[in-house]
């Protein structure tokens, strides 16, 4: 029978100084923001994230007590819940935001869906891969994971977002690899999700925009490949030891939304290479013990939760940081507990809470 162990400190330290750290840098990155009409500033953008990062403890020290493993019986709700709220996304939507539509807004709240399905999705296929683990070499028997993983993307893609869709595929692969599926049903998957993603791609002229400004941005200077080229002098002119908290340039007039998705080229501007390999490092250990949190867990269930909520909080941030580093075309996904955003903030903390949870308990 299963043990109770201390909490991984290493794990919940990590945790800690990325939280706090994100809150600092927040509070740089927003401090210059207006939007012209008094409607929204830097200080409202902080008080905001304060409140959810407040709300976020409170539900991660939640997650952290109760027993992670009540979720398995809940997998399959928390699944259809998702999806359910990415239908509703036409119905309560938020206006349009650069052309998407990816905010469920109730009075002062937002909420955004596809956070929660990111959620969703680790803790459904966790219990599914353990429900069905003496069978994963059965097509049909992989064949509802994968149209409800499928399903959920695809709503995703709609909003439209296309980096979190992405994502969530990505993940998703990872914990039916750890599972132990069978190598031809990735090369099946493959077969089938890259020509999707290319048509995906293809059938949007700002994401053919993207990639053309990715490949030469300076071509686009004054238009698509404008951000990349702030965000990538941002990060430059920081040096190594960076022009000091509070005191960079391009979060000023430059770099446009630098509290959100390209927080880190703040960081890198005002913290150097240093304070920006720092934050990378850091990020690396948490995914360290976070898969080593999965190793010994009693169950597939607390293995595969634990190790897929450590890997989508830590392929969110290299995926977000590859963005501003100019290593990968532009894509919307927020930087955890960095970037403004009370639903990535607050599941973010959720998800460290269960996956210290599940360190909580050892064979």
């Amino acid at each position: 029978m299963a043990k109770r162990l201390a909490t991984d400190r290493v794990l919940m330290g990590v945790a800690v100084i990325l939280f706090g750290a994100g809150i600092l840098m927040l509070w740089s990155a927003s401090q210059p923001f207006s939007d012209g009409n008094g409607r929204v500033s830097g200080e409202a953008i902080m008080a905001r994230q304060l409140f959810f990062a407040i709300t976020g403890v409170a539900v991660m020290l939640v997650s952290l007590r109760f027993d992670y493993r009540i979720l398995r019986s809940r997998s399959v709700a928390l699944a259809i819940l998702a999806g359910a709220m990415l239908l509703l996304m036409g119905a309560l939507a938020s206006p349009s935001v650069n052309e998407t539509n990816r905010w469920i807004r109730l009075g002062l709240l937002s909420f955004q869906p596809a956070e929660f399905a990111k959620l969703a999705v680790v803790i459904f296929l966790a219990s599914e891969f353990e429900r069905r683990a003496q069978s994963l070499g059965s097509a049909r028997d992989l064949m509802a994971p994968a149209f409800a993983v499928g399903i959920v993307s695809l709503l995703v893609y709609l909003e439209p977002d296309f980096g979190s869709a992405l994502h969530i595929l990505l993940v998703a692969g990872a914990l039916a690899f750890l599972a132990g599926v069978p190598f031809r049903f990735f090369v099946i998957g493959g077969a089938v999700a890259i020509p999707a993603l290319a048509i995906g791609v293809a059938s949007a002229s700002y994401r053919l925009e993207r990639i053309s400004a990715f490949l030469d941005p300076w071509a686009q200077r004054q238009g698509t490949g404008y951000q990349l080229i702030q965000s990538v002098i941002a990060v430059g002119s920081g040096g190594t030891f960076g022009r000091g908290f509070m005191k960079g340039e391009q979060k000023t007039s430059f770099l446009p939304y630098p509290y959100s998705d390209f927080i880190f080229g703040v960081v890198g501007e005002e913290l150097g290479f240093i304070g920006a390999f720092v934050i990378v490092i850091l990020f690396l250990v948490f995914l360290w013990r976070g898969l080593k949190t999965a190793q010994g867990a009693p169950d597939m269930f607390g293995r595969l939760l634990a190790a897929g909520l450590s890997m989508t909080i830590v392929t969110q941030a290299f995926i977000n940081m590859s963005v501003v580093l100019g290593l990968s075309p532009t894509k919307g996904i927020p930087l955890p507990f960095f970037s403004a955003g009370g639903t990535s903030l607050v599941l973010c903390l959720f998800s460290v809470g269960l996956v210290l949870n599940v360190s909580q308990h050892a064979d």
